[in-house]
């Protein structure tokens, strides 16, 4: 039962690329500690400003989309970017800065989708209260 437990965690690790660029940070001897460092570049902090800007004042389903495709977009570059460090340089110090952002990343994107879903279930709610 344990092993069962520990290969499903991870699998879930491997499968999940900010889980596994982390892991691999770590197994390189350079710890994300994320939870204690929070120090981000003033360019990756004005972009995430912008970014909440933006979905405060998203009222329609097609801004939050477009913002979502900005954010995709933007994450699929850092993880490039990780990957680029960790499997050609072997930089970890970069991989580790990269894995920061992206944890930032991946949080307002749930945020993002979460105000999409809450869009597309407003937009299906029964007319006159029926």
């Amino acid at each position: 039962m344990q092993w069962s437990v520990r290969i499903n965690e991870a699998y879930q690790r491997l499968r999940d690329p900010l889980r596994r660029a982390a892991y691999l940070c770590e197994l390189a001897g350079t710890a994300v500690n994320a939870e204690n460092n929070t120090a981000m570049p003033t360019a990756f902090l004005m972009q995430q400003m912008q970014w909440r800007e933006e979905l405060d004042e998203s009222k329609d389903l097609s801004r939050l989309e477009a913002l979502a495709d900005q954010v995709g977009r933007v994450r699929r570059e850092v993880l490039k970017a990780c990957e680029q460090a960790i499997d050609q340089t072997k930089d970890y110090g970069q991989a580790v800065a990269q894995v920061r952002s992206l944890m930032f990343i991946e949080r307002f994107a749930s945020e993002v989708d979460a105000r999409i879903d809450a869009c597309h279930d407003a937009s299906e709610a029964p007319v006159g209260g029926q």
